[in-house]
């Protein structure tokens, strides 16, 4: 692993966040490659999705939609660890998810109309689950169960295939404990294409979620003119801060546990004791060479004055996980609000969340924390108005319509209001 030292300027977080940021440039030559394969499955359906997944998994599929047989055979097969593994990962995200549930929100306005605004459940979602480097059946339980307690009638799981043709049976496991109605063997640009347009078998939902490759990720964003999406789950963040009093190889552990995920992610170590950088840059080192899934990242080792300014440095980048190892991390914590996700402590290490805590691991990437957060019921609800006005209120209300309505140059706006106004019509 790749070792860089930098030293803060307390005046200028911003800017350090992102130099930080264009260490890591996207990878060019997508958006084109992706906008062929959308087109290509739009048009030909289960064929091109038969042709682009042979190519670019490497296998075919024994068919799209994996036989429900197949899913019963792969959780009874399931080792009994995995599954209670699975089932408690399950548990804990789905009571995290409940509590989040929204409610309805009415006024009754000074005029006397209603207005009320509810939330509701999209009809369908569909939950993408990567299976190139390896199966992540943590990512159906991310997926399906926030969807699945937000009210989804229908889940469909969408995951390549191995050299069996089916995904791998940790994801159909998965799968069925936590809930989800479809799985279907297809991976890549041209599963996030069926999702959002539909094929022969492959039915279109109203939301897509869940992490993936760049092409993955770029599929989403053009689909999303269709098709609601999470957001742009991008490569793996992780940005401790810390003092001396910070354990130097778990800092490198968790630097190298979100390596595992490959070279391109965002690594940032932030302390205000040099000698323990010295420390966790000589670890991870260590650690890297005898660990081979940790990929050939780079570590940024960043001398701040202070942990303020470290906190300061975090807020700017507002990375996927951010870990705070210091004895006020408790009350750093309460004054960020950019991170994907804060872990607070030395014990609160970000693979607790990856897995088992009940916090989701689908996270805002390359700073979209500034503006959204995790992965949870809300990615699955929409919210509608119910708006009802009765004869007093259409009378009060009409003038100031017909009003607006003409200063806009929309003067059947205003009669349809005024008509109300002078005929409530029946029931009123």
């Amino acid at each position: 692993m790749r070792i860089e030292r930098r030293t803060s300027d307390p005046a200028d977080a911003p800017g350090l966040a992102a130099s930080l940021r264009a260490a890591n440039p996207d990878p060019p030559g997508i958006a084109a490659a992706v906008a062929e394969t959308i087109d290509r499955v739009r048009r030909e359906g289960d064929d091109a999705l038969a042709d682009l997944g042979e190519r670019f998994d490497g296998t075919a599929a024994r068919s799209l939609r994996v036989d429900p047989g197949e899913i019963e055979r792969a959780l009874a097969s399931a080792p009994a660890s995995l599954r209670a593994a699975l089932e408690l990962s399950a548990g804990n995200v789905r009571a995290v998810a409940e509590a989040q549930r929204g409610t309805a929100a009415s006024a009754t306005l000074a005029q006397g109309q209603r207005v009320e605004v509810a939330e509701v459940a999209v009809g369908a979602a569909g939950i993408y689950v990567p299976g190139g480097r390896a199966p992540y059946p943590s990512s159906v339980v991310m997926g399906v169960v926030p969807a699945r307690a937000a009210g989804v009638r229908r889940i469909a799981v969408a995951s390549p295939p191995g050299e069996s043709g089916l995904p791998d049976d940790a994801i159909l496991a998965a799968a069925a404990i936590a809930g989800a109605d479809e799985v279907y063997a297809m991976g890549g640009a041209q599963a996030i294409a069926a999702l959002a347009y539909g094929t022969e078998t492959v039915a279109s939902v109203d939301v897509i979620a869940g992490p993936g490759s760049p092409w993955v990720q770029e599929a989403k964003l053009q689909c999303s003119r269709v098709v609601g999406i999470d957001g742009y789950a991008g490569p793996s963040e992780i940005v401790v801060v810390c003092d001396g009093s910070a354990p130097a190889e778990w800092v490198a552990l968790d630097v190298c546990a979100q390596a595992e995920h490959g070279d391109d992610g965002l690594l940032v170590v932030a302390s205000n004791d040099s000698g323990l950088l010295d420390q966790v840059g000589d670890a991870v080192v260590a650690l890297a060479t005898e660990r081979p899934s940790v990929a050939d990242a780079t570590l940024h080792l960043v001398d701040v004055g202070d942990l303020a300014e470290g906190a300061a440095l975090a807020e700017a980048l507002a990375p996927e996980h951010l870990e705070l190892i210091c004895p006020e991390a408790a009350a750093l914590a309460e004054g960020l609000t950019t991170p994907g996700c804060v872990f607070a402590g030395a014990g609160s290490a970000t693979a607790f969340g990856d897995y088992a805590a009940g916090s989701n691991h689908v996270l805002p990437t390359g700073g979209a924390g500034r503006f959204t957060g995790p992965l949870g019921p809300g990615t699955f609800r929409r919210r509608i108005s119910r708006v009802e006005i009765g004869a007093d209120a259409a009378a009060a209300l009409a003038g100031p319509v017909d009003e607006i309505a003409r200063a806009e140059g929309f003067p059947v706006h205003g009669e349809s209001a005024l008509a109300r106004r002078n005929d409530p019509g029946e029931g009123e």
